[in-house]
């Protein structure tokens, strides 16, 4: 079982070995330039812990707080950070040389959602047996499905053939959401009427 001093992140009370101590209180008041032995008395004083916050500094750097919440508050604040971290995913829509335009509007309507929430989309078309010699086919509804939602992305990676797949991916772009955001200015009339 490790120990509990080499799972902590700050150095804490004895385990400090500086001599000299830049401290600072509970209340973030500077204490100055105190020796260690001083610096742990007056935490001991206080009831809280000496913890060491910048090593680095000359001298270093120790704050008189309550250890046990101070790491309380800092996990709660990584974990509410790592919430708060939207992980984005490749989203893919499936496609058929034949595929007709109320599946493709379907298909567009799906990306779109996808692409609104931050996810990348890939759209891929499938030719099987002899639907490889019209590859055109294919090309043109891509470029449908692009158009299609030409207000809400961008071409991340042209169309490219990859055996008997033709691909093409789309990135959220966020400058043409923030333009659809803005409320438009009514024009207002001008009092040159007589």
């Amino acid at each position: 079982m490790p120990r509990p001093e080499l799972q902590r992140k700050h150095k804490i009370n004895e385990e400090i070995t500086a001599s000299e101590l830049r401290v600072v209180d509970e209340e973030g008041g500077q204490m100055g330039v105190l020796s260690r032995r001083d610096a742990l008395q007056a935490a001991r004083d206080r009831e809280m812990d000496l913890v060491l916050i910048a090593p680095q500094a000359v001298p270093p750097v120790c704050k008189i707080i309550d250890y046990g919440k101070f790491s309380y508050e800092q996990q709660k604040r990584e974990k509410a950070q790592k919430k708060a971290q939207h992980q984005k995913e490749l989203k893919e829509i499936r496609l058929r040389a034949g595929t007709d335009t109320h599946d493709l509007d379907f298909k567009t309507r799906h990306a779109k959602e996808f692409l609104e929430q931050g996810h990348k989309v890939k759209a891929t078309v499938f030719f099987r047996g002899r639907e490889i010699v019209h590859q055109d086919l294919g090309r043109e509804l891509l470029q449908k499905f692009i158009d299609g939602l030409v207000e809400v992305s961008k071409v991340d990676q042209d169309m490219r053939t990859e055996g008997r797949v033709l691909s093409v991916t789309l990135a959220p772009d966020v400058k043409k959401e923030k333009k659809k955001d803005k409320p438009q200015r009514p024009v207002e009339p001008t009092g040159d009427s007589q």
